[in-house]
């Protein structure tokens, strides 16, 4: 959903004063947003003054500080504009003007709130507040269009470069498509893999950027598309130009141009905003969706007393029926995917392909195909419980996946049945069959997710920005090139990775005890086990954790996250008699330092593979180590906490963070503390730190 700027905060107060002209311009991206709501704030305060004849020094005062803070920043703001402009020749001329225009307003602000340009009348000793009031208006709106117009000028930039990389990722395709040799193949691809390294940075930043969930969920289904097929597509090639006359292989080939083709356009469709000519996006008929539709239809103004009852006693019904459904859906999918987590039909395949057991295989196949559609089956009950629209996007996207690739990896061990000595061909199965557990594993993580939206448990999203800095956003991509563990390497921390399992199911066992789920030692607890299990399946090479550069900043965050839960149970422990406490005091205190030592190891630069993998290893087992720590501070705690007799609500939250963090942003914003607030700082720090991408 694209919005304008003045649906943040302070915004609509300025186009009340006169500053609404910009309020049909659509901000989809946050970056966007978050540089212009700053500005808005401070504009605001100037011309939304209440109208007394005077003011006094301080306030004056006040006043000069911000009309020359926005002067300033403004100054700062245009000369980054002016840099993109020079890099950008197509859009220089509209740029260059916006700037001019954007310095200029900025200037007429700051002599408009200049004291010394004031009259002093001697009466009282007191000073009148500008009198051209409707010339600081008209400064603002013109700063305000101004600076919006550099802004998406600079989202142009952003999109025409995705653009151009999209181009040339399907230029490549379209040469990988025709080629006839290894030789020519192995030069190409080579091109095709620092294109597709390319688009995925630059559409990873715009992911993240979205302001749209809906968006940024297909977006990232999209993307995963991509990343999959792109080793797909390597062995695929590769097996066809070895078996040339197979027909499956071909088949195989093609479906994966076909799906890599559709991933590109739908990245695009987001992008750019926009959808094939005649094409509506799909409406969606999933029963949490017609749930949440009823429930607004209860807030109709003219409905009878009879009507209103019988309304409120189907909502509750329909409260009724989504849990159990909830129910009834997660545990079919938690027991389908335990179930297939030994992956024996994909193995029978592998071994009769081999062998060339032309019955065999077509045995295993219609396995597969049947637990292809239970999948299926399960990922659209899912839809109907995910509890949040981007979930229920990420519901079809596996759903489609599994549809996909099942008849991918037939295709591909009908190929190896046919050709059973040819080790390309084996490798081609390997990897679809490595799609499918992927997917499984990415499912398990859904599920999780949805489990979490049901119980209240949602995590913070860290704020991302896409707009372009000069002379950065044509960075040597090759510098950037994330670092994976190899197989020797997974190998080695299999037995690590497990141990870290084990003790997150203990954790979450042990959460589930608690019956106030508000807890806040509980609720951190949840989180903690979370990015836990995201760090083993790291060491499997699955989940969302791609890159060591992942792991990193994942246990950066887990150590932080542990170092809160010890303050809360420090609090908690002072609440406790004096008999209670040594007990918890010395978990706490065992906690602490491992958490430390956690964040300094994560945030220490290492060069060279055996140094990676040394704190890839450090950093797994200090997890570990607080995992451990946890699994006996939670029982503890339960326990003591029931002693004391506090009871079940206490430590609990009485705002979400989110209402936490705007009264925090609303108490701060004063006229005294804006001095850099619009500045372009704040951009070049969030570009600066973007060294994790969340929605991979």
């Amino acid at each position: 959903m694209a919005t304008s700027p003045c649906s943040s905060s302070g915004v609509s107060s300025a186009s009340s004063a006169g500053l609404g002209a910009e309020a049909a311009l659509e901000i989809r991206t946050r970056s966007v947003e978050q540089t212009l709501v700053p500005l808005v704030s401070q504009i605001t305060t100037l011309i939304n003054h209440k109208d007394k004849p005077k003011r006094s020094d301080k306030t004056l005062q006040a006043i000069q500080r911000v009309g020359q803070a926005v002067n300033l920043a403004v100054g700062r703001f245009v000369t980054v504009g002016e840099a993109i402009a020079n890099e950008n020749r197509e859009l220089k001329e509209e740029m260059s003007i916006a700037c001019i225009e954007a310095k200029r307003a900025g200037e007429t602000i700051a002599q408009l709130t200049d004291v010394a340009n004031l009259d002093h009348p001697e009466s009282d000793g007191r000073i009148t507040i500008f009198t051209d009031k409707t010339g600081v208006v008209k400064a603002a709106r013109l700063l305000l269009s101004s600076v919006t117009k550099v802004l998406v000028l600079a989202d142009r930039i952003v999109i025409k470069q995705i653009l151009a990389s999209r181009n040339k990722v399907l230029a490549t395709m379209e040469q990988l498509e025709k080629v006839s040799s290894f030789q020519e193949f192995v030069q190409i691809f080579s091109q095709f893999g620092n294109e597709m390294v390319e688009f995925a940075h630059l559409t990873g930043d715009r992911q993240n950027d979205l302001k749209d969930e809906k968006k940024k969920a297909r977006m990232a289904a999209a993307r995963a598309v991509l990343e999959k097929c792109t080793m797909m597509l390597l062995t695929a090639s590769k097996t066809c130009l070895r078996h040339p006359d197979c027909e499956s292989a071909r088949l195989n080939k093609e479906g994966v141009f076909h799906r890599m083709r559709l991933a590109l356009e739908q990245v695009i469709e987001i992008v750019t905003d926009s959808r094939p000519s005649g094409e509506n996006e799909m409406a969606s008929i999933s029963i949490y969706t017609s749930i949440k539709e009823f429930k607004q239809s209860q807030k109709t103004k003219d409905i009878t007393e009879d009507l209103e009852v019988a309304i409120l006693k189907t909502c509750q019904c329909m409260n009724e029926l989504k849990r159990e459904l909830h129910h009834a859906a997660t545990s079919l999918a938690a027991d389908l995917l335990r179930y297939h987590a030994d992956h024996m039909v994909l193995k029978a395949l592998k071994i009769t392909g081999v062998e060339g057991n032309l019955e065999a295989v077509a045995e295993y196949t219609c396995k597969l195909s049947e637990q292809k559609e239970q999948l299926v089956e399960t990922c659209r009950l899912l839809r109907h419980v995910s509890g949040t629209e981007p979930l229920e996007i990420t519901c079809i996207h596996a759903e489609d996946t599994f549809q996909v690739t099942g008849p991918q990896i037939i295709s591909a061990a009908e190929t190896l049945t046919l050709h059973p000595s040819s080790k390309i061909a084996k490798e081609n199965l390997d990897v679809f069959c490595e799609a499918w557990e992927s997917q499984l594993s990415d499912m398990s993580m859904l599920l999780r997710e949805i489990n979490d939206v049901f119980e209240g448990r949602r995590g913070e999203k860290r704020a991302y920005l896409s707009l372009p800095r000069p002379g950065k956003h044509n960075v040597n991509l090759k510098a950037l090139k994330p670092v994976k563990l190899d197989t020797e390497e997974q190998a080695k921390l299999g037995k690590l990775g497990l141990e870290l399992h084990l003790l997150t199911s203990d954790v979450d066992s042990e959460t589930e005890k608690w019956e106030d789920q508000e807890n806040e030692i509980v609720r951190h607890g949840q989180s903690i086990s979370s990015m836990a299990h995201s760090m083993y399946l790291f060491t499997r090479g699955e989940g969302l954790l791609k890159t060591t550069q992942d792991l990193f900043h994942q246990a950066e965050v887990f150590a932080t996250e542990g170092i809160k839960l010890a303050s809360v149970l420090t609090a908690f422990s002072n609440q406790l008699e004096d008999d209670d406490k040594p007990l918890l005091l010395l978990e706490i205190d065992k906690l602490i330092p491992v958490c430390q030592q956690l964040q300094i190891t994560a945030k220490t630069i290492v060069q060279g593979k055996n140094a990676t993998f040394t704190k890839v290893d450090t950093c797994i087992r200090k997890t570990k180590g607080v995992m451990t720590i946890l699994s006996q501070v939670l029982p503890l705690s339960c326990k003591l906490l029931k002693k004391c007799g506090t009871g079940n609500g206490w430590l609990r939250s009485p705002h979400p963070w989110r209402e936490n963090r705007l009264q925090r942003n609303t108490n701060e914003d004063s006229m005294e503390g804006k001095t850099d607030a619009f500045g372009i700082k704040s951009l070049e720090h969030h570009v600066a730190n973007l060294t994790f991408l969340e929605s991979k």
